[in-house]
């Protein structure tokens, strides 16, 4: 869960980025900013939620492994969300992620959903 103090930073590299997801997810639509995430490299898995999968229209989701290899490197976008956004994100997310602090390229602090 979220500290409810302000704004969050969300790193996306998958389905939170596609609007249909937003939009049930957060009730809107989030652009963010393009970064990436060093020392993690991207694996698909069956995200065994139907809901989920329904949403996406896809059965396999990207998620993160960490490899701590500075050659491997994990675009996406950096959303802003509010408290309530992010606890609907956790929400989201499927039991094969868990929410981790990192810091990205840019040197930005972020939350990320990396393999559990």
């Amino acid at each position: 869960m979220s500290d409810g103090s302000g704004p969050e930073s969300l790193f996306t590299y998958g389905t939170l980025q596609l609007p249909d997801v937003q939009l049930d997810t957060f009730g809107r639509r989030v652009e963010g900013e393009e970064d990436a995430l060093p020392g993690h490299r991207l694996e698909w898995i069956d995200v065994g939620d139907e809901r989920v999968a329904q949403l996406s229209g896809l059965n396999e989701h990207p998620i993160l492994r960490r490899t701590d290899d500075p050659r491997d490197r994990v675009f996406g976008r950096v959303l802003t969300l509010t408290p309530e956004e992010l606890d609907a994100a956790d929400e989201y997310e499927v039991a094969l992620y868990r929410r981790t602090s990192v810091v990205l390229a840019s040197g930005r602090r972020a939350w990320v959903y990396v393999a559990v």
